[in-house]
C-alpha cells in the first residue's frame, strides 16, 4: 500500500552499527524516516522526534504516518507533525 511513495529498508543494528550511537539505536525494532538522504523527524507528541519504537497496533495508522512524512519531506519540511498523538499511548 506505501510501495507508490515509500520504500522500506531492513537494517540489522548489529550488523551496521556505524549510526547506532547518532540515532540512539537499541530498541529490538525502530523505525525511521529518511528523504533523499536527510533524516526527516516526525512530532508523536511523545517527546522523540527522531523515531518510532514502539508496536503499532493497527496496519492504517502506520500507513497514514508513512504518508504525512512523505507529504512533509516533499515539501522540505525536515519535521512532520503526526496524524494522531502518541502522548498518552505509554502510562508509566
Amino acid at each position: 500500500q506505501v510501495k507508490n511513495f515509500a520504500v522500506i529498508y531492513l537494517v540489522d543494528i548489529t550488523e551496521v552499527p556505524d549510526f547506532n550511537k547518532m540515532y540512539e539505536l537499541y530498541d529490538p525494532c525502530t523505525v525511521m524516516f529518511f528523504f533523499r538522504n536527510k533524516h526527516i523527524m516526525i512530532d508523536l507528541g511523545t517527546g522523540n522526534n527522531n523515531k518510532i519504537n514502539w508496536a503499532m497496533e493497527d496496519k492504517q495508522e502506520m500507513i497514514d504516518i508513512i504518508e504525512t512524512v512523505y507529504r512533509g519531506a516533499r515539501k522540505g519540511r525536515g519535521l512532520v507533525v503526526s496524524p494522531k498523538d502518541y502522548s498518552t499511548k505509554y502510562r508509566y
